[in-house]
């Protein structure tokens, strides 16, 4: 057998080992218990674990329907702020008058809470999926747009000045260097954005008062109505929801940057 194979069984192999998975089972285990003993003290605190997985296996086609529609928001959003943040990243790392002009402006629209702009957006573009993106981008935009600015400017002096050696263009500096120097400060915003996009569709389902799908209002009438098992059934949804994202950006970095120290394994 190559060493190829044979290291990939053995990683295989070693993600079974019981050090991997038990102290998960056994944290979910403890959860568990404490979930039903303050359900059971304060059924009106907590609905028992029974009510919450009856609600998921009866009515599977309407958590499913909710769901897609959340993500939909979620991912629509996440798409526009995620390129327009890198755009705007490329065109700050390249001018220092942009910089300087637009760096301002994005630290204050960072500062004003998305919460209170939501509702405005609602009344200027309607109930549909429009006002939801522009929120869920807005949420995303920020951590996107810093971690590529530090990223394309960490390149090393020595390393750019072989390229100005070469005479290299300020295009071939900008994708043959400061991209790729930048991509693992961009999938670490990823990491981060790529789970709060959910939270940024629930704020804006939230908002929007005449939405008729998504989890945050399946969340938002149900609270109204004191239905616990439904709340924390659509919770469950977004937790599990936001864990996938989560897993998928983790992905795609390992197969991306590849090449990179960061994701070096100790043999």
């Amino acid at each position: 057998m190559s060493p190829g194979p044979r290291r990939g069984l053995r990683a295989a192999v070693g993600g079974l080992h019981p050090r991997w998975w038990v102290p998960t089972v056994v944290a979910l285990a403890a959860a568990a218990v404490v979930w039903t003993v303050v359900a059971r003290a304060n059924p009106y605190v907590l609905p028992a674990l029974g009510a919450v997985g009856d609600q998921l296996s009866t009515q599977p086609g309407f958590y499913l329907r909710n769901a897609a529609a959340t993500l939909r928001e979620a991912l629509l959003g996440l798409l526009a702020g995620s390129v327009a943040a890198f755009a705007l990243a490329v065109g700050i790392s390249e001018s220092g008058l942009l910089r300087r002009a637009v760096l301002p402006l994005v630290v204050v629209l960072n500062v004003t809470p998305v919460v209170a702009i939501a509702p405005a957006l609602v009344v200027a573009f309607g109930f549909g999926i429009l006002p939801k993106v522009i929120v869920t981008a807005l949420i995303t935009f920020f951590p996107v747009l810093m971690n590529t600015v530090t990223g394309l400017r960490s390149v090393a002096p020595p390393v750019l000045q072989v390229f100005r050696t070469v005479h290299a263009s300020r295009l071939d500096v900008l994708w043959r260097l400061r991209v790729p120097s930048a991509l693992p400060y961009v999938f670490s915003a990823l990491r981060v954005v790529f789970p709060l996009s959910v939270v940024g569709a629930i704020v804006a389902e939230f908002s929007a008062a005449g939405s008729t799908e998504g989890l945050g209002t399946v969340i938002s009438v149900a609270s109204s109505n004191s239905q616990l098992d439904r709340v924390f059934a659509a919770i469950a949804c977004l937790a599990l929801m936001g864990s996938v994202l989560l897993l998928v950006v983790a992905l795609l970095e390992r197969r991306v940057l590849s090449w990179h120290e960061s994701q070096a394994r100790p043999s």
